[in-house]
């Protein structure tokens, strides 16, 4: 990851908020070598937006978000962020994963203060900020502990304070809420759209679950059938049931069942 400070990053206090990243992608082809996953993708993310991606397995969710986060060159095409070519990773791009990743041997600070620290921000200022989002996340009180003395649930709030407390413009989230029970789940998406709420950062958030793509997201990008929908807000639990969510719930559904393999697949 990138070592430089953006200048948004460099003015923060700890908890700021900084502006949301767009993200542009003309005529983009996305695979590795001759296996060609996604062909003519035209997508725009629009800066401080949750956009949820859904789609078939194996119809390039995942290398999707990989090729915004600067991991994964795409085949053909372009991919900017605000304007510019997205090229390498970079600090202004914080990606969360299922798998937790959590170094086993630093404390659960430690692990909050490491995008930090690899951009050495000084000791103190780490320190604060760790402690800001661990408040956040409500795991003050485990701030000493290692991330085997966590519960899942846990280690993936500690995961999403690592991934905010760099003040990233961008949050790429692969299924981080894949492996956790239904209770859990429901309190991390709750978690999430609060803690986002003070940030300005843009999300990308690929998901298998329709459900949560319709709570979580403003927009939802159907990867198989080439289309973005919007999400009514503010967003409502209760909404589950009514005619206009169970159509639109109806229609990601339907995507879903579409061949993943057929190679028009867009996202416009």
């Amino acid at each position: 990851m990138s070592t430089t400070t953006t200048p948004a990053q460099a003015q923060a206090a700890p908890g700021a908020r900084v502006p949301g990243a767009r993200f542009a992608l003309r005529g983009v082809r996305l695979g590795r070598g001759p296996g060609v996953v996604l062909d003519g993708v035209e997508l725009e993310v629009e800066a401080g937006e949750v956009l949820a991606v859904v789609g078939p397995s194996g119809c390039g969710k995942s290398t999707l978000l990989r090729t915004l986060a600067g991991l994964l060159p795409p085949l053909a095409g372009s991919v900017e962020q605000d304007g510019r070519p997205v090229l390498r990773p970079d600090a202004d791009r914080a990606l969360v994963f299922q798998d937790d990743a959590l170094l086993p041997w630093r404390t659960v600070r430690a692990n909050v203060e490491l995008p930090l620290a690899i951009r050495r921000v000084p000791r103190a200022r780490r320190r604060a900020t760790a402690a800001d989002w661990l408040a956040r996340v409500g795991l003050a009180e485990h701030a000493g502990k290692l991330p085997h003395q966590l519960s899942g649930g846990q280690r993936q709030r500690v995961q999403l304070a690592r991934a905010l407390a760099g003040g990233p413009r961008a949050v790429l989230m692969d299924e981080p809420f894949g492996a956790l029970d239904a209770r859990t789940r429901a309190e991390m998406q709750d978690l999430l759209v609060e803690v986002l709420a003070g940030t300005g950062a843009t999300v990308v958030f690929v998901t298998h679950d329709v459900d949560e793509a319709l709570f979580l997201g403003d927009r939802v990008a159907l990867l198989a059938a080439g289309r973005v929908l919007g999400v009514p807000r503010p967003r409502d639990r209760s909404a589950a049931g009514h005619a206009p969510h169970e159509a639109l719930r109806e229609e990601v559904l339907r995507s879903l069942r579409e061949d993943p393999a057929a190679p028009d697949s867009t996202a416009r």
